[in-house]
């Protein structure tokens, strides 16, 4: 059996798709394996240093919404597509499993003109332009959430990285806390703006961050490998405010806090869940405002906050995220309703939709 995955040009793609990689060779060893990816994307880096095979084909970036450019695209899209049927014919492809982004499409064309099925999972509430083409053509088509707007879909969530889908936050916690150098009892407030940082969160997390140690909070604070890192006085006695330009173990950080305040991309909502930490979600301003959506149904649950860019101040973080810190009762409620919405088993649900395509194309 091969399958052949295109989720390539960003982590949002390639991380479910490695995650269901994994899954496949979990459950099958000699499962081959190619993702699609193009020269520019970090699937050149993420896909070899995971050990499967990468095919690279032409990119042929996608406008994200109805424009004039869109009708350019068929003619565009010719060579691409030949490029990504050469690849499905030589590793003798049985499935192509497709998460969206530029080699998304191009892979979904040539297994139609293959006849090998498909499968789409779209990660974000709001569907891009290439899971609604592919869709159209699927097997079966896999969403993150409940309120996705894909016909037929199957409300699986995302395929997370083991150390994420098996983090037992409790259990983890002491190893993860000495790791940061963070205080074993206190309430923790966990800050990211994702690989790259936010500036709006830094400003303000530095801003609130003596409020939040008087009041008995200490903060663990990924700014940004391109962000400066602010000069931190921890008075003896105080609550520690630990900023690291990055966190490589996402898994012990999760295990390390109480609450999140973060950027509401796909992946963070997903994993967040999955663990039950609850967050307090600030969408990014800018975009088709899929972020809100992302995060409206856990928040909906009881698993977290919802605030705008504009309205995300100091004020606003000690009005509502402190008083959540500081009362034990509210955190694991909250907590509880995230695990409760979370989805720890969507990599294993998705290789049970592969072997039904299939399985369903070999009965045909």
């Amino acid at each position: 059996m091969h399958v052949v995955l295109a989720g390539g040009g960003t982590a949002g793609h390639i991380e479910p798709a490695l995650a269901l990689a994994d899954a496949l060779r979990r459950q099958d060893p000699a499962v081959g394996i190619t993702a699609l990816g193009t020269e520019r994307g970090l699937e050149t880096r993420l896909v070899p240093e995971r050990g499967y095979e990468l095919g690279l084909i032409p990119a042929v970036p996608l406008p994200r919404k109805p424009t004039p450019e869109l009708i350019t695209v068929p003619g565009r899209l010719r060579g691409t597509i030949k490029a990504a049927e050469q690849i499905l014919e030589r590793t003798r492809a049985d499935c192509v499993v497709g998460f969206g982004g530029y080699v998304a499409l191009p892979g979904y064309l040539a297994a139609k003109r293959l006849g090998v099925p498909i499968i789409v999972h779209e990660a974000n509430a709001r569907p891009g332009l290439a899971n609604k083409i592919g869709s159209r053509y699927a097997a079966a088509v896999a969403v993150s959430t409940p309120d996705s707007k894909l016909r037929g879909a199957r409300y699986v969530g995302i395929p997370l990285r083991r150390t994420i889908a098996t983090l037992d936050r409790a259990a983890a916690r002491p190893e993860a806390r000495a790791a940061f150098g963070l205080d074993q009892n206190l309430p923790t407030l966990l800050v990211s703006g994702g690989s790259q940082g936010a500036r709006r969160l830094n400003e303000v997390v530095q801003a609130v961050a003596p409020v939040l140690q008087r009041s008995g909070i200490q903060i663990l604070h990924a700014v940004g490998p391109k962000n400066e890192l602010p000069q931190v006085d921890n008075m003896p006695g105080m609550p520690p405010y630990i900023p690291v330009p990055y966190v490589d173990r996402m898994d012990l950080a999760y295990a390390a806090a109480d609450m999140m305040l973060c950027r509401a991309g796909a992946m963070t909502v997903a994993e967040l869940s999955a663990v039950g930490l609850p967050a307090a979600y600030v969408p990014l301003p800018i975009g088709n405002g899929e972020q809100r959506l992302n995060a409206q149904p856990v928040v909906k649950a009881g698993g977290g906050l919802l605030v705008d860019d504009a309205e995300l101040t100091p004020e606003w973080v000690q009005g509502q995220v402190l008083p959540v810190l500081a009362d034990p009762h509210r955190l694991y409620e909250m907590s509880r309703a995230a695990a409760e919405f979370g989805r720890r088993d969507a990599d294993e649900l998705l290789v049970g939709m592969v072997y039904e395509a299939i399985a369903a194309r070999r009965a045909g």
